[in-house]
């Protein structure tokens, strides 16, 4: 199956991520966007809150001007980190009143975060889950002789 050259360099940092220890939900430059952005924070001036789905006024400059980061737009990298915070157990925007796991960096966790993480990769570039089973389980009705 093809995929983008965007999902496949995603998915590659945020396995290495996951399996190197550096997957840290509470950190900009760990995160699932960060990791993405290769270690990077310079997204966090997009939005108010980390974990926000709303642009600010940085935001929506550079999401006007077309602008991506590793070929994702300003928007959609909100998008990924509040799904990944989501799935983590966060209640969103984070802050330290705010829901959270007691131990965020537990690997099944994390591994909730990054599957519903590709899960929305995988959307945003409209590629079909291959892992999708319900097909081959419908069957045909009968036709029932009386």
């Amino acid at each position: 199956m093809k995929t983008s050259k965007r999902l496949d360099l995603a998915i590659k940092k945020l396995y290495n991520a996951f399996h190197n220890n550096a997957l840290h939900p509470e950190c900009c430059k760990q995160c699932a966007v960060g990791n993405i952005l290769d270690n990077k924070d310079s997204w966090k001036h997009l939005s108010d809150h980390h974990g926000a789905t709303q642009l600010n006024y940085v935001g929506n400059v550079h999401q006007a001007l077309g602008r991506k980061f590793n070929g994702y737009t300003p928007l959609e990298l909100l998008q990924i980190e509040a799904t990944f915070l989501k799935a983590c157990g966060y209640q969103l925007p984070l802050h330290h009143k705010n829901k959270k796991p007691k131990n965020p960096t537990d690997k099944d966790i994390l591994f909730t975060g990054l599957t519903e993480v590709i899960t929305l990769l995988r959307k945003l570039d409209n590629i079909p889950n291959i892992m999708d089973y319900t097909a081959l389980l419908k069957t045909q009705p009968k036709h029932v002789l009386i």
